[in-house]
């Protein structure tokens, strides 16, 4: 796209989800923008890792709410389907428990109402029904006011529960989502299945807030698989970048963000040079910016309940392997004896005592291969920055026993190598802390303490799953779509001066930039 004499100069740091997302969008706004990548591949925690079986997930692997990309794409003009293959998934998940018990969960709600009462019972069959009908006006009462917005709008998340008398409690109570469990669910395996949701935004459910219980409902409207692993996705966004004339810089990053009379002016780089720039997003984790890696004035930009207390970490194997005949599918939950002896130790600080253990099975989302397969296996950690001399042997003692008394065993134990630690996030991800979601979601209010695209700092906005609306892929993405709408609205003067070019689109010199009044 050829740059317009008015257009912004836009500098993007890190080529994450949310950072690819309000690229794409600015380009298509006519704005020049370079995404600023210290890694080789984009993606950010969307990771893969090489096998003899082909790329593995190492990191998110499940794709919801897929219409956020489908409208992304629309916008430029183009298809997402014409770039991914998706595979619909009919059965959302398969959960495995050490009683011998299983149950799928479909994406048709009347099959997993007929699931349900197979696996326990019409009185957890009434329950689920229940359930799902709750969540779903929780889910209208949140969306737009919420998750659209790049502002939460309380006065309409009241409006909107005002017609909805019965999620008033979940709403108004300050109950925790451990607590609506267990008024919701009869069958303590049911409370530990949805209980799950607050992990996946890095809580506990003892201490994560009740309506979290929407994220069913994200997960009811639909699971796709990617064709080839999830960094298919972070690559297809980065390409429709690319054709839009976004310049993605990998294996550079960023070690200042410059400033100059209150305003952001550029971004300091690994190579030395400077790039100058009407504005930057941040795509990366908000404690990075408190913890003043980036500068005193990126440091000066947050309060630091926009990152404080962090949320959970994951001990993650990524390998290939043939299993043992088990009847995987492409998520698969496999679940301790007692929640307590996995949440009890994390609310500490410490490894699961019992481990609940999430298999990705990734080439089961369609026909499974005669061979050997692709997995991701993700057990919850908390956030930690050193590692201990023991805990790779201790994790590794948590993960593949546990598993083979569900009866999956693998032709060869993967290396050590193959484990990603809290430690290990920290390093890839400097100022982490090894957190995986960024702030954690507990406490009642906790969703409102997220950092908004909008910083203290002029010209500085963020993005990805550490900012509004938070974690997961398509809230990421959305965060990316905020950060994009902020800098159109705010950033409104014409450029009037061009600073000397530099080989390679680096700059020097300072340009003004105006906000709306």
């Amino acid at each position: 796209m050829q740059r317009q004499p008015e257009a912004l100069k836009i500098a993007v740091i890190g080529a994450g989800i949310g950072g690819l997302c309000a690229a794409i969008r600015l380009a298509l706004a006519g704005q020049e923008v370079t995404v600023i990548e210290a890694q080789a591949t984009p993606g950010g925690k969307m990771r893969c890792l090489p096998s003899a079986a082909g790329p593995i997930d190492a990191g998110p692997t499940v794709l919801t709410l897929r219409s956020v990309f489908d409208h992304l794409f629309r916008a430029a003009g183009e298809r997402l389907e014409d770039h991914l293959t998706l595979i619909a998934q009919p059965i959302l998940a398969r959960h495995w428990w050490l009683d011998g018990s299983r149950l799928d969960l479909f994406a048709d709600r009347e099959a997993s109402a007929a699931a349900i009462a197979a696996f326990s019972g019409q009185k957890s069959e009434a329950e689920f029904i229940r359930f799902h009908r709750l969540t779903d006006q929780l889910y209208h009462a949140f969306d737009a006011p919420m998750m659209q917005a790049a502002q939460p709008n309380l006065g309409a998340i009241g409006l909107n529960s005002l017609k909805s008398p019965a999620i008033w409690p979940v709403v108004l109570r300050n109950r925790s989502l451990a607590r609506q469990l267990e008024h919701s669910f009869s069958d303590p395996r049911l409370r530990q299945l949805f209980g799950r949701y607050a992990t996946y935004v890095g809580g506990l459910p003892q201490t994560a807030p009740a309506v979290l219980s929407l994220i069913w409902q994200a997960e009811a409207r639909g699971v796709w698989a990617v064709q080839g692993g999830m960094g298919m996705l972070a690559r297809a966004l980065a390409d429709l970048a690319a054709r839009l004339g976004v310049q993605i810089r990998y294996g550079l990053a960023a070690q200042k963000i410059l400033r100059q009379a209150g305003r952001v002016t550029g971004v300091a780089l690994s190579d030395t040079r400077s790039f100058v720039c009407d504005a930057v997003v941040f795509n990366g984790d908000p404690a990075a910016l408190l913890a003043g890696l980036l500068g005193n004035g990126a440091q000066q930009a947050l309060r630091p309940a926009a990152a404080h207390p962090r949320s959970l970490s994951a001990w993650v194997w990524s390998f290939a392997a043939t299993p043992s005949a088990v009847d995987l599918i492409h998520h698969n939950v496999f679940f301790c004896s007692d929640p307590q002896q996995e949440f009890g130790p994390l609310a500490e600080g410490q490894m699961p005592q019992e481990a609940t253990l999430y298999v990705c099975a990734q080439d089961r989302s369609a026909q499974p291969p005669s061979g050997p397969e692709r997995f991701e296996i993700i057990m919850n950690a908390p956030a930690k920055s050193t590692l201990s001399p023991q805990e790779v042997s201790q994790c590794r003692a948590k993960t593949f026993p546990q598993l083979a008394r569900f009866g999956l065993t693998f032709d060869q134990a993967p290396p050590d190598q193959a484990l990603m630690t809290p430690q290990g996030f920290a390093t890839l991800f400097p100022g982490s802390q090894g957190a995986l979601y960024g702030r954690s979601p507990q406490g009642a209010l906790a969703s409102f303490q997220r950092p908004r695209a909008r910083s203290k700092l002029t010209g500085l906005y963020l993005a990805g799953g550490g900012a509004h609306p938070g974690a997961g892929v398509p809230m990421a993405a959305l965060s990316g779509k905020h950060a994009a709408e902020a800098i159109l609205n705010d950033l409104t003067s014409v450029l009037t001066s061009q600073p000397m070019a530099m080989p390679g689109g680096i700059s020097t010199g300072s340009r003004p930039m105006g906000r709306a009044r």
